[in-house]
């Protein structure tokens, strides 16, 4: 065969085949159109359902990895125990020297130690306070007690036993005279009863320092339980440990949210003067000259009325993402500032901080504390190159 003629004929097949194909395009049925949104209105449902089993799945996978996995803000809940002890102490303290008027036999003239309005000193449990309140001695030795305590909770010694007791005996001391609490005990009662599922001693206590120490095997099971050795798989005290988290987080964003609608709803608040009346009243405003000069200008004062609002408000969904979460905790610090030096709160304000100290990375409270050991050894040096000059 010659070559030339068989590469003349491949054109005329190419164009043969073609029109083949063409034909055969026009002799295939067409699906009707009802037929067709079926069928697209069905692959759209097969991916929308596979979407959401893949958002189901990845959310569980998440969350059972953040639950069991590892313990999450350790030194953010050390801070909290830290800051829960201290505004223990601070309130025994600064109630020393009014302990019997308050709640000792000096306060018998409201009627409570008869007939207590409380259900608490009912139950024997937390009825000690109660039963010493008409003895000045032993109300006194309770009290210190209830000091002592509060002071081993801060330094975290044997916290998984002290924290329990010291809830107890909290309670049983402010429900002595129900007149006397107010909406920060309570606040203080409900994060005491949420950390006893935490470990609130894995950093910055004498448990951490304890638990850091070598276990020896040779010692007995009860004394390597006591030095530290886990008692509880870690799967569980892990689970524990943070749902305290998101308990706490709902509890903090509950009170704020609730507090920024009832504000809301109220004049004051509404047409942005409500700062001012609380920092000029006297059973309030501890500093008048300071309340003066931050209330001479109303736009300030309307900022900061409609800007509590707002943030307490918004709070919450700040905490989602960093950048807004730092805006966040930098303007609820501020909050807690000025309620606690201005209208005289301090102990309330401190019980919300300590609770908030779980929102900041264990990374910057590492940063944090880094900064701050390095700069007491640079004092340190420098005092001691002075004394011995």
């Amino acid at each position: 065969m010659n070559p030339k003629s068989t590469t003349r004929n491949k054109p005329a097949q190419k164009k043969t085949t073609s029109t083949q194909t063409a034909k055969t395009a026009r002799k295939t049925p067409t699906a009707p159109t009802g037929t067709r949104i079926l069928r697209t209105a069905r692959g759209l449902l097969s991916q929308l359902w596979h979407g959401v089993v893949k958002v189901i799945a990845d959310l569980y996978f998440f969350s059972e990895n953040w639950l069991l996995e590892a313990k999450h803000a350790q030194y953010g809940l050390a801070v909290t125990r830290i800051v829960v002890g201290f505004v223990g102490i601070g309130l025994l303290l600064t109630n020393f020297n009014a302990r019997l008027y308050t709640f000792g036999e000096g306060s018998a003239w409201n009627g409570e130690l008869a007939e207590p309005v409380s259900d608490f000193p009912s139950i024997w449990l937390f009825s000690l306070f109660h039963n010493v309140a008409d003895s000045a001695a032993l109300f006194t030795l309770c009290y210190i007690l209830l000091g002592i305590l509060a002071v081993i909770i801060m330094l975290g010694w044997r916290t998984r036993i002290m924290l329990p007791i010291y809830l107890i005996f909290w309670v049983s001391f402010v429900e002595v005279n129900d007149g006397a609490g107010d909406q920060g005990d309570n606040a203080y009662r409900i994060f005491l009863i949420a950390l006893l599922f935490a470990d609130t001693s894995m950093r910055l206590s004498l448990d951490a320092r304890r638990r850091a120490r070598p276990l020896e095997v040779a010692k007995p099971w009860w004394q390597r339980k006591l030095a530290g050795e886990r008692l509880l798989p870690a799967e569980l005290t892990n689970l524990a440990h943070n749902i305290v988290l998101i308990v706490l987080t709902f509890q903090v964003s509950a009170i704020y949210v609730s507090g920024a609608l009832y504000k809301a709803g109220g004049t004051p608040w509404s047409e942005g003067w409500a700062v001012y009346d609380p920092l000029h009243v006297a059973q309030f405003s501890t500093w008048p000259e300071l309340a003066d000069l931050l209330t001479v200008w109303g736009p300030g004062v309307a900022a900061v009325s409609w800007g509590s609002i707002i943030l307490q408000m918004a709070f919450p969904f700040m905490l989602l993402r960093r950048g807004t979460r730092v805006v966040a905790l930098f303007g609820i610090l501020s909050f807690h500032i000025g309620i606690g030096v201005l209208m005289g709160l301090p102990w309330f304000s401190l019980t919300m901080i300590a609770v908030d100290a779980i929102f900041i990375r264990d990374e910057s409270w590492k940063k944090l504390g880094t900064a701050f050991t390095r700069t007491w050894a640079s004092t340190s040096s420098t005092s001691s190159t002075r004394t011995g000059e």
